[in-house]
């Protein structure tokens, strides 16, 4: 059974940063498709960045420049750095994982919806004050 488990968040004054952590239990990180969305309330969930089992690491053009997804497959860790953080930023992180899914190489600007991920972790709340 794959799990995924959040931690970090919390609120931040306009300008700051915060670190958002996602370990997963179950399985092999490196061998898995992962994402950070995030949801605003009242909408969808929106894909943030994303990571395939290649290596192939894409932005939503939202954050670009100031969101840095990284992981540590030893420890089975999936990170979301976030600087200059903007109170559009505020919503529900999620991280998501799925172990069938690849990027396709041909189309360097598609990022999967939500409904390509089979497992998702508990969400964590990311509050940015102006």
């Amino acid at each position: 059974q794959v799990r995924l488990v959040q931690s970090g968040g919390g609120t931040v004054q306009s300008g700051g940063s915060l670190k958002l952590s996602c370990v997963v239990s179950g399985g092999t990180l490196s061998t898995y498709c992962l994402a950070w969305f995030r949801q605003e309330s009242g909408k969808g969930r929106e894909a943030v960045a994303v990571i395939d089992e290649d290596g192939d690491l894409r932005y939503g053009d939202s954050v670009k420049g100031r969101f840095t997804l990284f992981k540590e497959d030893a420890k089975n860790t999936l990170y979301l750095e976030m600087d200059n953080l903007q109170p559009e930023d505020t919503a529900m992180y999620y991280c998501a994982a799925d172990d069938a899914l690849n990027l396709p190489t041909w189309d360097r600007s598609y990022i999967p919806g939500s409904g390509s991920f089979k497992f998702w972790g508990q969400g964590t709340q990311v509050t940015v004050s102006s």
